[in-house]
């Protein structure tokens, strides 16, 4: 496996982790819908929360989340709304970015941005 490969399994466990730590409970990781994928879905109480999560190293020019525009966004969009009716169920959804920046001497620094942007934004 590519090494880039490796750090995203890597960053996508460290996610994991934390919203486990934060109560959530997993649903599934690396949903597949035609050409989109959502790393995690979670759910704490009545939301589900369509998480994508974005690392960098700590010398990389941008912060992760700024990594996620406007083709991922729909993308997500697209598949949340096949998840959610095929659950079919009435829970809330939202659409959250875990960015992750790590570097080599330190802890990862995970910043979990709850309500990282609404359909309304990229249709």
């Amino acid at each position: 496996m590519a090494e880039h490969n490796d750090f995203g399994k890597y960053a996508e466990q460290l996610a994991e982790k934390y919203l486990i730590d934060k109560d959530y409970v997993i649903l599934t990781k690396n949903y597949r819908y035609q050409k989109a994928e959502i790393d995690i879905i979670a759910q704490k109480e009545n939301t589900i929360a369509i998480v994508e999560v974005k690392a960098r190293q700590s010398n990389a020019v941008m912060a992760p989340y700024e990594a996620v525009g406007k083709k991922k966004m729909k993308l997500l969009v697209l598949a949340a709304d096949a998840f959610l009716q095929d659950r079919g169920d009435e829970l809330e959804a939202r659409f959250d970015i875990i960015s992750i920046t790590i570097s080599d001497n330190k802890e990862p620094n995970i910043v979990h941005i709850e309500n990282a942007f609404e359909v309304i934004d990229v249709c």
